[in-house]
């Protein structure tokens, strides 16, 4: 086991990586820009190393300072958490080039599957359900991509194959708007994500969004630990989420899980990664994996009683899975609420000093978040703020227990999303449960203040 590990993150992640290795008995050395000087994981931390000013690209984003941070404290491996570096192959190369274990899948298993058109055809080689789509990136004849788009059938979406995070992405209904749609996707993702290839997809008109949470170690053993449900979404950033997904049969979330394992073991994979589906009657389809650990794991901890980054770092280590796929169960359900430091309705950033903060606490309640009275939220990053997350042997004693939660949680001194998830926990259609991608975006619209 490692005694070192610097965790090359920030936020609500960057304190659940700490205590992992707490319980782990492993030192985490921890960086910071200048904005996160005061961050709770900072004040906690037997080391911390400052790597830069506020902005992402010359902090959390600096490979070099990164890197010589692990050098100067004498770390033997980085964990990423998730976003900013983490599903960057160029740097787990250079992480692990320059003597240090990266806490994360290979270099080359990112590469397979960060790149959306190349992780497509790799699943369907592994017989994972695919939307179907083109066969990879898009021609530059328009000629060509009018074909594609017809054997296909409208509507279609076109993509970015290097996007991630619900940027990048661009529905077409009409021929007429075709051609323009992907050389405005194609120049969107040359600037976003330095790769300006574009692929097609079917676009389904009223999916789900369902993922598969899956583990690894070098070794080729690999377990599933059940679904996500994250359909509640806005702009494809996800609100809320929960486990198991309603209203979908075991039978069928072990045959696509089983599918995703075959895949892992088929390009080597290592660690923690995720499988994210779209699910449309009674079908599933894959659209990417994530590989790293997700916003929502806690959801997946909670019912299967596995601790996700506590094992990633174990695989990382060189150790085994410490469980098989036949040890894994699922227990009840759980329901995690995304804290975001913004307008409820109107979503607009709402950065700012916290004069009060007030938790939820009871059975069955979880909250991961970084915040303290008095903490300044900076206006650098992203907005979450933390995580709520409840536990019940039922969806509907999950669901009143987030109710209880929701009524307790005080914030104060910036604007949160608290009245909405709220407001949310008792609309009748996702009490009832199964509402697809576009359902909290309506519900936005309708609900307009």
């Amino acid at each position: 086991m490692f005694k070192k590990i610097l965790v090359a993150n920030r936020g609500e992640i960057a304190l659940r990586i700490q205590r992992a290795c707490s319980e782990l008995g492993i030192k985490a050395v921890m960086v910071y820009s200048e904005a996160d000087r005061d961050a709770k994981y900072i004040k906690l931390a037997e080391e911390a190393v400052c790597i830069g000013p506020a902005a992402s690209a010359l902090s959390y984003l600096n490979m070099p300072a990164i890197i010589s941070a692990a050098e100067v404290t004498d770390a033997e491996a980085i964990h990423p958490g998730y976003g900013f570096l983490s599903e960057n192959a160029d740097f787990a190369e250079r992480v692990e080039r320059s003597g240090f274990q990266f806490i994360g899948p290979t270099p080359e298993s990112i590469r397979t599957m960060g790149d959306k058109v190349s992780a497509k055809q790799t699943m369907i080689k592994a017989g994972v359900p695919c939307v179907p789509g083109s066969e990879g990136e898009l021609p530059d004849d328009p000629v060509q991509i009018k074909r594609i788009a017809k054997s296909i059938g409208y509507p279609i979406i076109i993509k970015a194959a290097g996007g991630g995070g619900g940027r990048g992405m661009r529905v077409v209904h009409t021929e007429a708007a075709l051609i323009n749609a992907v050389a405005m996707t194609k120049s969107e993702a040359g600037s976003a994500f330095g790769n300006p290839a574009v692929y097609m997809e079917k676009y389904l008109q009223n999916p789900r969004h369902v993922e598969i949470q899956i583990l690894a170690d070098k070794y080729k053993n690999a377990v599933y630990l059940g679904e996500r449900d994250c359909s509640m979404q806005r702009r494809h950033q996800k609100v809320i989420e929960e486990a198991p997904a309603p209203g979908i049969s075991r039978k069928t979330i072990e045959r696509v899980g089983e599918r995703c394992v075959a895949a892992c073991k088929k390009i080597g994979y290592r660690g923690a990664g995720t499988f994210e589906f779209l699910y449309e009657d009674d079908e599933f389809y894959f659209i990417e994996m994530n590989t790293r650990v997700q916003v929502e794991h806690p959801v997946t901890e909670l019912t299967t009683g596995v601790d996700i980054v506590k094992t990633q770092i174990m695989v990382a280590a060189g150790e085994k899975l410490p469980f098989t796929q036949r040890q894994v169960q699922i227990r009840g359900h759980a329901i995690e609420c995304r804290l975001n430091a913004e307008d409820a309705y109107k979503c607009i950033p709402s950065p700012g000093r916290i004069t009060l903060w007030h938790p939820p606490g009871g059975p069955g309640v979880r909250v991961d978040s970084h915040i303290y009275t008095n903490y300044y939220v900076p206006p650098y990053y992203d907005s979450m703020i933390g995580k709520l997350i409840t536990h019940g042997d039922t969806r509907e004693q999950a669901l009143a227990r987030m109710r209880t939660a929701l009524g307790e949680t005080v914030v104060e001194g910036i604007n949160t999303n608290l009245p909405l998830h709220r407001e949310l926990m008792v609309d009748a259609q996702f009490m009832t449960g199964g509402t697809n991608i576009h359902y909290l975006e309506g519900w936005l619209v309708n609900h307009a203040r």
